[in-house]
C-alpha cells in the first residue's frame, strides 16, 4: 500500500500540534514530530486498553502522514495490530493487513491522544505535565509490582 497514510481525529489536531516542537531547538515541547506524538499515544492508549473510532479526520495542519513516515516504528504498530486482534494473520503482507494495522493504531493513537489532553488540560507547560505523569504511570506499576516504596511510610 504505497499511498497509506495514518490520519488523526480532527479534534486532536490542535493537540497533536501542541505537542510537535517548531525546530530542533525547541526544547519547550515533548516531542519532535508528528509521528512520535501518536506513537506515543497509541503505547499508551494500549497501555490503557483502549482504542477510539474517530470519524472526521483532520485535513490539513496535521495531513494525514503517510506510512512510510512510520516504518521505524512498524514493530510497534505490528505488535498493537496482534494484542487488538490477537491473531498474526494482521501481520501479513497484503494492502488489506497493512490497512487493518494502521486502523488499530490510529484507534489506539486516539484514545492516547484523549487520555493526554486531559492530563495536560490547564497547564502551560506540556512537557513537564508529561514528564509528571509518566512518573505517577511508573510508581504505580512499582506499587502493583509489589516493590516496597517508602513513600507510603511517609505520609503524615
Amino acid at each position: 500500500m504505497a499511498d497509506a497514510r495514518v490520519k488523526i481525529a480532527k479534534d486532536k489536531a490542535e493537540l497533536v500540534k501542541s505537542l510537535r516542537a517548531e525546530g530542533a531547538d525547541d526544547t519547550t515541547k515533548p516531542f519532535q514530530t508528528y509521528a512520535e506524538v501518536l506513537v506515543f499515544a497509541a503505547a499508551l492508549g494500549a497501555k490503557r486498553d483502549r482504542r477510539e473510532p474517530f470519524g472526521e479526520f483532520s485535513k490539513k495542519d496535521p495531513d494525514p502522514i503517510p506510512y512510510e513516515v512510520f516504518r521505524k516504528y512498524d514493530k510497534v504498530v505490528k505488535l498493537l495490530a496482534v494484542v487488538a486482534t490477537k491473531n498474526p494473520r494482521v501481520l501479513a503482507d497484503n494492502d488489506e493487513a497493512e490497512e487493518s494495522r494502521i486502523k488499530i493504531f490510529e484507534e489506539y493513537a486516539n484514545a492516547g491522544l484523549e487520555i493526554i489532553d486531559n492530563e495536560i488540560k490547564g497547564s502551560v507547560d506540556h512537557l513537564e505535565r508529561i514528564l509528571l505523569f509518566l512518573s505517577s504511570e511508573r510508581d504505580e506499576m512499582a506499587n502493583k509490582n509489589g516493590d516496597f516504596d517508602l513513600s507510603n511510610l511517609l505520609t503524615i
